[in-house]
């Protein structure tokens, strides 16, 4: 198998660990609060845990990476979160598109599947260019 075959396989499959991650962190997370809000909190709970599991996976993993110290690593992150601001968008454009027109949880988190599943596409490209690339300074 091709090197680049390898490197996209496994990179899907953390891309499914961090979506499940996301999803299933959501789903605790309004099944814990009801409230005024609950779908917008778990969405921001889910992208918080679904970030933090792919950033540790794509780091070792993926890019390689590793941090000349703590700083050089907070940096790294900052910047790998940054670069997830775009994607965000993508994400919950989906998720929140889908819980429009279809009004179910279960399309809500197709939506937001289907949202991740475009994202992280970008986001590999956008984190090999200007996230892991990077010297520490």
């Amino acid at each position: 198998m091709f090197a680049s075959t390898k490197l996209a396989v496994k990179y899907a499959i953390f891309a499914l660990i961090a979506t499940a991650a996301n999803i299933g962190a959501q789903d605790l997370a309004v099944r814990a609060y009801s409230g005024t809000g609950a779908i917008v909190a778990s969405v921001v709970v889910g992208t918080g845990v679904g970030l933090v599991v792919k950033y540790l996976l794509d780091k070792r993993y993926i890019f390689r990476f590793r941090a000349a110290n703590v700083a050089h690593d907070t940096r790294t992150f900052a910047l790998y979160t940054a670069m997830g601001l775009a994607t965000t968008v993508i994400f919950w454009g989906f998720e929140f598109g889908f819980h429009h027109l279809f009004a179910t949880r279960e399309m809500r988190y197709l939506g937001g599947v289907i949202g991740l599943a475009i994202g992280y596409v970008a986001k590999y490209h956008l984190d090999k260019r200007y996230v892991f690339h990077t010297e520490p300074s």
